[in-house]
């Protein structure tokens, strides 16, 4: 491993409370809204994207219907149902180039679009009637953190909530050292509920990205019913936001390490990005630069 490995990917971690704080400035100085760029209360929204985007886009359609914002229906790119008559669709994709994304853009036909992306320059924000771009918070790691987490920042301050504690929180995450026993581990289940299901795909992505290991995740009240089989020791079941009563409980049962926290749970993504980060450098892993993976999944 060079001595310049992962360096992008640890200052972009680092760099999350600015961004969202900015996302959060960029949102009280447009309007909630955003110009509007987002979707109105009440508007039949489809969010779009690949990977960490879908995943994300699955956050917000949680928050944005948990709101009472209206139905908000989350799709991979190459899976989506767009025929069932959305006032919008959203496209996410930190690149702007992503194929099927692309692809999606081109052939919609009626619903107003918007496309969130990392730079205002890129293919996706010439197909859409509307473009965010979160340029700040754009990145040159292939293993995507500061522009999704920022994504869902914007989202959530659209939405009315006041991120304050979110960030605060964020700044907790990485002011403290990453456990060993976390870093150590063999195995990640990673444990989501609501909008936080998403959160948790995202964590498992992150590990298996940038240090080749063993992850899964689910809705956390689906564990039970078969996952938590795998679950012994040396291996962690961790969870984001609040726990189901008794899953602790019987995850000690099992010989495996059961980890929360109180941290708001996309701060709590940080402390696992974090872990991520010192398990690929214990590895010897590049991370920027992670096998078999490219910034962006450009087809021919």
């Amino acid at each position: 491993m060079t001595e310049t490995a992962n360096r992008h990917l640890a200052a972009e971690i680092a760099d999350q409370p600015v961004a969202w704080a900015k996302a959060v400035d960029k949102i009280s100085s447009a309007g909630l809204d955003c110009g509007g760029a987002l979707p109105a209360a009440g508007e039949r929204v489809a969010v779009v994207g690949c990977g960490t985007s879908y995943f994300m886009a699955q956050v917000y359609a949680y928050l944005r219907e948990d709101a009472g914002q209206g139905l908000t229906d989350a799709y991979a790119a190459s899976e989506h149902r767009l025929g069932r008559g959305y006032d919008r669709v959203v496209l996410l994709s930190r690149s702007g180039t992503t194929t099927e994304v692309l692809e999606v853009a081109e052939q919609l036909k009626g619903p107003r679009t918007t496309a969130i992306v990392g730079n205002a320059s890129m293919p996706l924000a010439g197909l859409t009637d509307d473009v965010i771009a979160l340029d700040w918070a754009d990145e040159q790691s292939v293993v995507q953190t500061r522009f999704a987490t920022t994504a869902v920042a914007l989202f959530r301050a659209h939405l009315g909530e006041d991120l304050t504690d979110a960030i605060a929180d964020c700044r907790k995450a990485l002011d403290t050292g990453p456990d060993a026993e976390l870093v150590n581990a063999e195995q990640y289940t990673f444990l989501g509920h609501g909008s936080t299901v998403g959160l948790a795909t995202e964590a498992a992505l992150k590990m298996r990205e940038s240090t080749q290991s063993w992850t899964e995740s689910y809705p956390a009240m689906e564990y039970r019913h078969g996952p938590i089989a795998i679950t012994t020791t040396g291996r962690v079941a961790w969870m984001l936001g609040t726990p189901p009563e008794g899953l602790a409980e019987q995850v000690a049962a099992t010989g495996g390490r059961f980890e929360t926290s109180e941290l708001d749970p996309l701060a709590e993504l940080v402390r696992i990005q974090r872990v991520c980060l010192a398990k690929a450098t214990a590895a010897g892993l590049d991370a920027d630069h992670p096998r078999h993976l490219t910034r962006s999944v450009i087809l021919t």
